[in-house]
């Protein structure tokens, strides 16, 4: 089974670095967020393109990934959500922030480090911070999710219970209103992934 990667906004293949390595077969997806001229159709051809012809997939997608991953054309045996912008029929990026009903809404920017980095390892924040931020150009926030429908495979949500972006009671009636799923609880914020990225793989075999 392939695991493919789906980073959040700033599309960053790096997010999963620490993940890839502990599935069997990880391909970690590098999205074009710095292209003023892509969009999420441009998004989901990146990971449709990333993927290649591998079969039986696991789509694994990290918060605004949630939007493009459900898009691309693969052979997807199921879907992983972590922290996911989970998205409705119609409903832009931008949209989101206020139509999903996240308690004290409001789009970017934030305090990056606040918000997403708060408990994640000093080393790991030392290599963000020499990375640099990546570039998240505006045309997908205003592009409207095309699916009339999620894709009809088993779907779960893994949400992080110090999550300062999306609270875990939100993302608890996020997965259940949308998706009619319980959302599975992991002890970190928004980043599991740089946080606790053993368990995290392995919650997700």
């Amino acid at each position: 089974m392939t695991y493919v990667l789906v980073p959040g906004a700033g599309g960053e293949a790096w997010y999963w670095h620490l993940v890839a390595p502990l599935l069997d077969d990880a391909i970690a997806v590098e999205l074009p967020t710095g292209d003023p001229d892509a969009g999420l159709q441009e998004y989901a051809d990146a990971i449709t393109a990333a993927a290649g012809d591998r079969e039986h997939v696991t789509l694994v997608a990290q918060s605004m990934g949630a939007f493009s991953a459900p898009m691309a054309e693969l052979d997807v045996e199921r879907i992983i959500l972590v922290a996911p912008m989970i998205p409705a029929p119609g409903e832009t990026p931008g949209q989101w922030w206020t139509t999903s009903g996240l308690p004290d809404a409001g789009a970017p920017p934030f305090d990056e480090w606040e918000t997403f980095f708060h408990d994640v390892p000093e080393n790991v924040c030392r290599e963000a911070r020499e990375r640099g931020e990546p570039k998240q150009e505006e045309k997908p926030f205003g592009d409207a999710w095309p699916l009339q429908a999620w894709p009809d495979v088993p779907i779960r949500v893994i949400a992080g219970l110090h999550d300062r972006l999306f609270p875990y009671p939100f993302m608890q009636r996020l997965a259940k209103e949308r998706l009619g799923v319980e959302a599975e609880p992991i002890a970190t914020g928004h980043m599991p992934a740089l946080v606790l990225s053993e368990e995290l793989a392995r919650t997700m075999a």
